[in-house]
């Protein structure tokens, strides 16, 4: 079967079904338009490609390719699709096997392309390389002995041992058979070497047994039946590094980074360890151990604490009521459409909003980016991990989220049922950052962590950088002050009294001895208090390095910087002052940049332009990989879209057609599905009073969708703030990029399959009038009604369950609360069986995805290596980790690095760094921990920069300020920092206008507001008084950008958001002080939110926010708050107390007019500002304006000259001569006069209302239309419009085929398909189920659609509608042993599991192979195993345990059936297939029953496997019964291979068939498009006998197509041959339609209509020829009759095929072929008298019969006895005027010519 790319036209590729289940891309192949239903071939004439063969790797590429790196080998193998060509070849040169096993091993070293990897091995486990060749080449190295293949046998062995190392850790179960047989052949063969004389080291020794010891324990899994999956992935690398100092014993390095269940259901507290702030770490294991283990208990804690939390509540029945406080609850989550991402596979997954009404998205931090999620049907037995992949409020709101999940997950989520429902729990840390790092500090090796005499060892004693301890020479001219230019010389940098003096290079004392420490310790640490400079400095020192980049760049190795910031912004600041003195060679990795500087060298702009050209490996790879996920894409998206359509209305019954049981489907037959559901339009007309009174079940839906505040300020939220940090744009942003294009794409496939899938009555109800009584007409409200209740039907989750459905005997007795019930169920297996379709596509295109990841991870390095600098944010840096260890910078500048996770700092650093500068200011924001014990009492929260400034660390602290005014500034030193100096640059800033303090604390008591989502805190009073200081600000002429509103918390933003409207305040900055550190403006405001009786100050008693939050303003500062509560903190009451010195804080702001100095304005509340409405006073403007008029507005500053003003006053100016005066205001623009007066209208003479500048010419008359319309109907138009063109008078049509329906008038001139049900009686004896269009009028029905149902021998019930030879079962198969499974479709012969029997226990053991039918009894002895329960197990010897206890569960178990259940000593089975327990003696006895015995009398024995004596499941699993299984499997793999037919002779009849096609080359030239469809159906895999007499049926009736098709050219005229051709062509659409099946229908439908066209053909061959005689009047009334019987509408009857075989013979008699004067018989006795063959009669230009003998060509010339005439001609060539008789034989070409036309003879031989 194919699928088309997206459904539609346009798709990339087509898809064939592998046979395997597998999906895979078809290359090449021109896509054919497909839908869900059915599928239809394109017009004629069109091209395909076919496949083209793909030429193997060869030795010479392979040999070179050998020389690269072990990233580009790999990367080049897996993409090359000329290297599967090779590993497909089953004989190989010894010395290319050997060049492949080299080329592998190499690629095998490489580590960062881990999904490439994968894929390679992937195919090579399967290939006849390691399956044939390989073993091959193995045995025969003993016989090549020469000494150039001795020498090279060591690294051979070393090659070919990596190799099944690799193959057998990626792969442990399916390819643990082939490596052992290798092994053996292996050992064997290095004995023989050995033996020999060729050196085998004792390391390719120890590695054989190492690998052999991994093969013995994956066989004794396997064995136990507990190897079951390639998922388990096992390690060939010797035991980590020393743990020693790890008190649990537990190396870190093997702690999973993802929670285990055990940590969810333990109280037990993991082993931790505080980051250490007043000593060094004994060792550097210690030390990684700690920082590791804190990470990740800070992300670990809240969840499993959390979890614990609910466990407990839902254990005491309240946990839809409990609030969390470390975790958020999502109720009834379930798994929706994938969605195919650059990342891999996403999936919706979708939750109850309703419990969460309360939360703002825009605002919250639920769900962000990057967030982690866990979910669990089971109490968290199991559970599955994911991340929020993207995020949208708008979807939020209705309970939608995009989620990635992780590996493991992905494997676990198939055991999950489809509609599985889900209890999530998100967990508030950014897991994606803490992955990254965790997974860095696992990885890092003791000898790899630069800096350890500091960071460890805690050193103080600094040394110079490597790298300057050769050569110190430094030039600082580039950073010199202009004013010294040319003063500054090249000096010693490590001589300290060589250095320029700090006025040469434009720095103070403090500044110039941070650059002096940066540029010549190793390490360096500057802390640079607020508005310091210490953005300045760190540009200062990143310029001097670049200039000097000949002393720390090795030209072997061009390692750049790096730049390392917390934030983006910072990250642009500094990166833009790079950018002022080097041009070329930065490279920024980060979230969205706001800089339009910066983004011009994003890592992500580098990689789309095309300055810098990629390694053809890399494009090469990038292609390959990105189409086939494109067309793995396009086939996902449609079936994604057919899930999607089913939740989107009711589906038609023809596609619930499988899934409806035989007896309910057909009481569907005749009444559409929506009319059962009641959803239809006749039975919701009927109800649709009901829904008036009340009718629960039709009542609309409440929308409560949050409204959307245009018109407001937009803010940035903090959601969106977080995010985007975590947003790195070259990894994620191209997620959220084609989020949109993503949408339309599937929003376009949705609407097309809903076109298809939905029934019609529900969707294009408008397209045939309904009658116009009120009874049975539609209204718009109603139709609304309808959408909403199907909508809410479909969304329910309840459904009826199959012993429901099956007691159901008439579906139309059921309630609609029932129907929907069962609807929905027939919905659920619709949805399960296009899910199971979709699996393999998914874990094909995250393959495919893991490899691009590979290449875009290759490409990273690439373009890093070429920078000079390299600019990350942290996240960037911990989700570039492995491209940073590859790239190895050798220096590293950290900004805000005491805002930075030690961890993620020293992650960031390589073996190879030299140079490490950190800036930073520890006394200002720290870093961010999830957890407040491990922040506090662990010093999680201490960053390197802290720590080492704690441990007395050599530092320098930048002194002086250049940001505040010093007011401001006194509230910083010295409670804050002990020595900060003003520089002279603030002291002459100028006072506020308005305001007569530049500072001031405004205090109040008012208190706060809790807000539950988010644990933030609003008050609303604090925000009115901001935000009318802010307005008032800015009618003080102060622009909006000059001002900023900060507060303390988040939910304060929302708050100050509803409350400042864009049109006033656009302009103007409004952040959270977290936010804000490293930003300064003019103006701030400041709202500290808490005021509260608890006296609680929450993190405002913490110094570091505080200092932030005063240390932002240049020129005025505001603050609100409570200050009796605040002054409990001491250093706010120090802080009060500097305000109280000069009168700077008060209950009231003294404001001062402009205008008038005298007037003064206490404020205390937002309320007081209404005093001052426009910044003055209360007193009037009095300014008059150009107009005339006064100014109305009372005392304002701004716009003194009134320049801006508006005058507001009535106009008084007259418009017109009638004296109608101007309706606007004085300062718009006066209008033509609109006042209406009546006219006459001079077209039509109406009388009208027309405005009065309106000339009455130009107005469109408003008077209903008079005319009458071409139909006899009014129009219904105004008289000054153009009539209508389509009538919609409802009138009675009559259809060509003779049927009538009620239908718009406009209608008659296109008419519409007849939509009649055709209910005629097929051949097979049901009803047809199409209408009158879909069975072209009865001429091809549909294909019928009763289901078979019949029992196959499989025991899977048929599945094909209406089969009179039921074909082989399309399911996946079902049987499976202990070992695997097999993976093949039901219907075909299923591979014999060759294991050993797992049959043992400690009695008896069965020697035979898995398949044979067991040598060994069943034991009899009682199990001796325990229960969970602490019962002894009920089961036997051998035998899987029962999950029953006989106590426990003692009525269950002894519940009769056999009636030997009540005995006490009774052992019991139970069936695996269905979980059903039986008595052991009594079931035993069932099990050997001979099959005669389980039947009646009368019955014939059948084949099929034994059963379930209580459910009828096929016993398959069972391992007591496993001989019966088998003998049964046995016998059925016999009648399907009878069934399906010999494979051999399969394949000589395909090849038969291949050769019937390629020898018809009319059948290649004419019908081209056919004959590749025919041939796409031979290629088909698992053929069976039924294919291939569909397919000989088709070239059948296809040879016969082409022979009409010849005589349509030959022999028609050509307006005969348009008609014809068009007939022709229709029939070969039906005879390839991917439904034809040939049943006895279709056939009989085929043949007459090829029957009607043979008979046309003839027709029109004799009026051909009467038209060449112009004869055609003596014919014209025969044969207009004939024609009219053969084009009618409809069947061509077997009355008719008589009829019009009599009436073309009487029209040979009315019309012989001849045309002679002498009667028929006399002209054949003149033939055959002469005996010759067609082609030798001629006639000259008057008609006159002569003959040519010999070769039938003129090669004389005569004259006619008759007239004179010349006859003959000459060289074959008749004379002018001469031509072929065909009246006398019939031929149309001479004897001697190759042309040949069909009426050369019998024209009825067209069979």
């Amino acid at each position: 079967m194919a699928w088309g790319g997206g459904g539609g036209r346009g798709g990339r590729g087509t898809f064939v079904d592998g046979g395997d289940g597998a999906v895979r891309p078809k290359v090449r192949k021109q896509q054919q338009e497909e839908t869900a239903e059915r599928g239809t071939i394109g017009g004629r004439g069109g091209k395909r490609e076919e496949r083209q063969s793909v030429r193997r790797l060869g030795y010479k590429a392979l040999e070179e390719l050998c020389g690269k790196g072990p990233s580009e080998v790999a990367i080049t193998l897996a993409s090359n699709p000329g290297f599967h060509t090779l590993l497909e070849e089953h004989e190989l040169r010894p010395d290319l096997v050997q060049l492949l096993c080299s080329a592998l091993s190499t690629a095998f070293t490489s580590r960062a392309e881990r999904g490439t990897l994968q894929h390679l091995v992937a195919h090579v486990k399967d290939s006849a390389f390691f399956r044939t060749v390989l073993p091959h080449y193995v045995v025969g190295m003993c016989t090549r002995l020469d000494p150039a293949h001795s020498k090279q046998y060591p690294q051979q062995l070393d090659n070919i041992l990596a190799l099944l190392s690799k193959v057998l850790s990626i792969f442990p179960a399916s390819s643990v058979q082939a490596v052992s047989v290798l092994m053996v052949l292996l050992r064997s063969s290095i004995s023989s070497l050995k033996t020999l004389g060729v050196a085998v080291t004792p390391q390719t020794e120890e590695t054989l047994d190492v690998v052999q010891g991994l093969v013995n324990h994956l066989q004794e899994r396997s064995r136990e039946g507990t190897l079951r999956s390639d998922h388990d992935h096992y390690n060939l690398l010797p035991a980590g590094p020393d743990t020693e100092g790890d008190e649990d014993g537990e190396d870190y390095r093997n702690i999973p980074i993802y929670p285990t269940p055990e940590e969810f259901h333990e109280d037990q507290r993991p082993f931790l360890r505080p980051n250490l702030t007043t000593k060094k770490y004994s060792n550097i294991q210690i030390y990684l151990d700690t920082h590791f283990r804190l990470l990740r208990e800070d992300f670990v804690r809240p969840l499993r604490e959390g979890i614990q939390e609910l466990l407990q509540a839902q254990a005491d029945g309240n946990l839809l009521k409990k609030k969390f406080d470390d975790i958020r609850v999502y109720f009834d989550a379930k798994l929706g459409l994938p969605q195919c991402t650059r990342t891999g596979i996403a999936y919706i997954l979708t939750f109850d909003p309703k419990p969460l009404k309360f939360v703002r998205w825009e605002n919250s931090k639920r769900l962000l980016y990057g967030s982690m999620v866990c979910l669990s049907c089971d109490g968290f037995q199991s559970f599955l991990f994911a991340t929020v992949s993207d995020r949208d409020p708008k979807d939020l709101r209705h309970g939608r989220v995009q989620l990635i999940f992780s590996e493991e997950s992905r494997h676990k989520m198939a055991a999950f049922q489809t509609d599985q429902v889900f209890l999530m729990v998100e967990t508030t840390a950014y897991f994606e950052a803490y992955r990254h790092v965790l997974e860095g500090l696992q990885v890092i090796r003791a000898e790899d962590l630069p800096f350890q005499r500091y960071i460890v060892e805690c050193s103080s004693e600094v040394q110079p950088p490597l790298y300057l301890r050769g050569n110190d020479m430094y030039q600082l001219s580039s950073v010199v002050d202009p004013k010294h230019k040319g003063k500054v010389l090249p000096f010693h940098s490590l001589r300290p009294d060589d250095w320029p003096p700090m006025e040469h290079l434009g720095l103070d004392e403090s500044q110039m001895r941070a650059l002096k420490l940066a540029l010549t310790k190793e390490l360096a640490i500057i802390q640079g208090p607020p508005g310091t400079g210490k953005t300045y400095v760190g540009l200062k020192i990143a310029e001097a390095l670049l200039t000097n980049q000949s002393l720390w760049k090795d030209p072997e190795d061009d390692a750049p910087m790096l730049v390392v910031c917390y934030t983006n912004h910072a990250l642009d600041q500094f990166l833009e002052g790079i950018h002022g003195f080097l041009n070329r060679g930065i490279v920024r990795v980060g979230g969205r940049s706001n800089s339009e500087v910066v983004k011009a060298f994003s890592l992500k702009v580098l990689r789309q332009s095309k300055t810098t050209a990629l390694p053809r490996h890399l494009r090469s790879a990038y292609h390959e990989i990105k189409t086939e996920m494109e067309d793995y894409q396009d086939v996902l998206m449609t079936k994604a879209s057919w899930m999607q359509c089913s939740l989107n209305g009711v589906l038609h019954e023809r596609f619930l057609h499988n899934f409806i049981s035989e007896r309910h489907r057909c009481s569907l037959q005749v009444t559409p599905i929506t009319e059962w559901l009641g959803v239809g339009t006749m039975l919701f007309q009927q109800r649709a009073a009901d829904d008036g009174n009340g009718n629960g079940d039709m009542e609309e839906e409440e929308d409560n969708e949050e409204e959307m505040n245009d018109g407001l300020l937009e803010i940035a939220e903090e959601a969106d703030l977080i995010q985007e940090e975590r947003f790195i744009e070259d990894l994620d942003q191209r997620v959220g990029d084609e989020r949109g294009k993503r949408r339309q794409d599937m929003e376009e496939a949705i609407r097309g399959a809903e076109e298809l899938m939905l029934d019609r009555t529900t969707n294009n109800m408008d397209i045939l009038a309904e009658p116009s009584t009120e009874e049975w007409q539609v209204q718009q409200k109603q139709k609304k009604k309808m959408k909403k209740r199907i909508k809410r039907e479909v969304g329910k989750s309840t459904a009826m369950t199959e012993e429901e459905e099956a007691a159901i005997l008439d579906i139309w007795c059921l309630s609609l609360t029932e129907r929907w019930k069962l609807y929905r169920l027939w919905v659920s297996r619709y949805r399960a069986d296009l899910r199971a379709s979709i699996k393999d596509l998914e874990g094909n295109y995250h393959n495919a995805a893991e490899r691009l990841a590979d290449v875009q991870w290759n490409e990273n390095v690439f373009f890093l290596k070429k920078a000079k600098v390299i600019g990350m944010t942290t996240t960037g840096a911990a989700k570039f980790r492995n491209v940073l260890q590859a790239v190895r910078p050798r220096l590293v500048i950290v900004e805000e690095a005491a805002e930075v996770l030690e961890a993620h700092t020293i992650t960031a650093l390589s073996r190879e760094c030299q140079h490490l500068i950190l800036i930073g200011d520890h006394q200002q924001l720290r870093p961010s921990a999830t957890v407040y014990d491990l922040a506090k009492n662990f010093n999680l929260e201490v960053s390197m920069f802290e720590r080492l400034v704690k441990m007395d660390f050599p530092y320098v602290t930048l002194k002086y300020q250049h940001r505040m005014r010093p007011d401001i500034a006194r509230l910083l030193t010295p409670h804050i920092y002990p020595e900060l100096q003003n520089h002279s640059s603030v002291l002459d800033y100028d006072d506020i206008k308005g305001i007569n303090t530049n500072l001031f604390f405004v205090e109040h008591n008012q208190l706060e507001e809790h807000i539950t989502e988010g644990k933030s805190h609003q008050n609303r009073h604090e925000a009115m008084f901001v935000v009318a200081l802010c307005h008032y600000l800015i009618l003080q002429d102060y622009k909006p950008e000059q001002i900023t509103i900060l507060t303390t918390y988040t939910g304060q933003l929302y708050t100050l958001r509803n409350l400042m409207p864009a049109s006033q305040f656009l302009g103007v900055k409004v952040h959270v002080v977290d936010k804000y550190q490293g930003e300064e403006n003019d103006i701030i405001l400041l709202s500290l939110v808490r005021s509260n009786a608890q006296g609680k100050v929450g993190f405002l008693n913490i110094p570091n926010r505080v200092c932030v939050a005063l240390s932002r303003a240049k020129k005025a500062l505001y603050c609100i708050g409570n200050r009796a509560m605040l002054s409990r903190v001491k250093l706010w009451a120090d802080i009060f107390q500097t305000l109280s010195e000069k009168g700077q804080v008060g209950k009231a702001l003294s404001l001062c007019c402009q205008n008038h100095p005298d007037q003064k304005i206490q404020v205390s509340c937002g309320e007081d500002f209404k005093k001052a409405p426009e910044g003055g006073c209360m007193k009037p403007c009095e300014f008059r304006l150009d107009c005339g008029h006064v100014c109305a507005r009372v005392c304002h500053p701004y716009d003194p000259e009134h320049k801006k003003y508006l005058c507001s006053k009535k106009c008084e100016k007259v418009l017109c001569d009638l004296g109608h005066k101007c309706p606007r205001v004085c300062h718009n623009i006066c209008p033509k006069c609109k006042v209406e007066v009546e006219k006459t209208i001079p077209m039509c003479q109406h009388k009208q209302m027309v405005p009065c500048q309106l000339d009455p010419d130009e107005f469109v008359c408003q008077w209903p239309c008079e005319k009458t319309l071409p139909c006899g109907h009014q129009c219904d138009s105004f008289c000054g419009e153009p009539c209508t063109k389509d009538c919609m008078v409802n009138v009675i049509m009559t259809f060509k085929c003779e049927h009538s329906h009620n239908a718009y008038c406009f209608y008659q001139e296109r008419e519409p398909d007849c939509r009649t049900p055709c209910n005629q009686q097929l051949k097979c004896g049901h009803k047809c189920v199409g209408n009158c269009h879909d069975c072209h009028q009865g001429s091809y029905h549909v294909p019928c659609r009763h289901q078979c149902e019949r029992l196959l021998i499989c025991s899977h019930r048929c599945r094909e509608p209406c089969t009179r030879d039921c074909p082989s079962c399309q399911l996946p198969c079902e049987n499976a042993c202990i070992h695997s499974k097999c993976m093949k479709r039901c219907g075909q012969p299923c591979a014999l599991c060759v294991e050993p029997c797992p049959w043992q226990c400690p009695h008896q053991s069965c020697s035979k192979l898995c398949h044979e039918p067991c040598d060994r009894p069943p034991c009899t002895q009682p199990c001796s195993k325990a229960l969970t329960c602490g019962h002894l197990c009920i089961g036997l010897c051998g035998d899987k345990c029962p999950s029953k206890c006989r106590s426990c569960d003692h009525d269950e178990v002894t519940e009769v059936f056999f009636g030997t259940e009540d005995d006490p000593e009774a052992r019991f089975i139970q069936l695996e297939d269905c979980g059903h327990i039986f008595e052991s003696t009594a079931m035993d006895t069932y099990m050997e029953m001979d099959s005669n015995q389980q039947t009646e009398e009368n019955e014939q024995m059948v084949i099929k496997l034994k059963e379930c004596p209580r459910c009828r499941t096929p016993i398959r699993k069972n391992i007591r019964y496993g001989c019966h299984v088998n003998r049964s499997r046995a016998a059925i793999e016999m009648v399907k291979e009878k069934m399906n037919g010999q494979r051999a002779d399969i394949a000589r009849q395909r090849e038969a068939l291949k050769i019937q096609l390629s020898m018809n080359k009319d059948l290649y030239k004419n019908l081209r498009m056919e004959v590749n469809y025919v041939k796409d159906r031979l290629e088909a895999p698992h053929l069976i006998v039924h294919d291939l007499v569909v397919v000989e049926n088709m070239i059948g009736f296809m040879e016969r197509a082409e022979k009409l098709l010849k005589v349509q050219r030959e022999a028609m005229t050509a307006e005969q041959s348009a008609c014809f051709g068009v007939k022709v062509e229709r029939f070969l659409r039906w005879l390839v339609n991917p439904q034809q099946k040939f049943s006895e229908q279709q056939v009989s439908d085929l043949q007459d209509e090829l029957e009607r066209l043979v008979h046309l053909a003839e027709l029109n061959g004799r009026c051909k020829v009467a038209e060449d005689r112009g004869q055609m009047d003596k014919i014209q009334a025969e044969a207009d009759a004939i024609r009219q019987v053969l084009e009618r509408i409809g069947p061509l009857t077997k009355e008719d095929q008589v009829g019009v075989k009599q009436a073309l013979k009487d029209l040979d008699d009315r019309l012989p072929y001849t045309g002679l004067g002498i009667s028929d018989e006399e002209r054949q006795m003149i033939v055959s008298a002469v005996n010759m063959k067609p082609g030798h009669w001629y006639k000259c230009p008057n008609g006159h019969i002569y003959l040519i003998t010999e070769c039938g060509g003129a090669m004389v010339s005569r004259r006619c006895p008759d007239c004179d005439t010349t006859i003959g001609g000459g060289n074959h060539a008749l004379a002018s005027g001469n031509q072929v008789a065909s009246e006398m034989d019939g031929a149309r070409h001479a004897a001697w010519s190759e042309a040949f036309n069909l009426l050369n003879f019998d024209q009825n031989n067209l069979w």
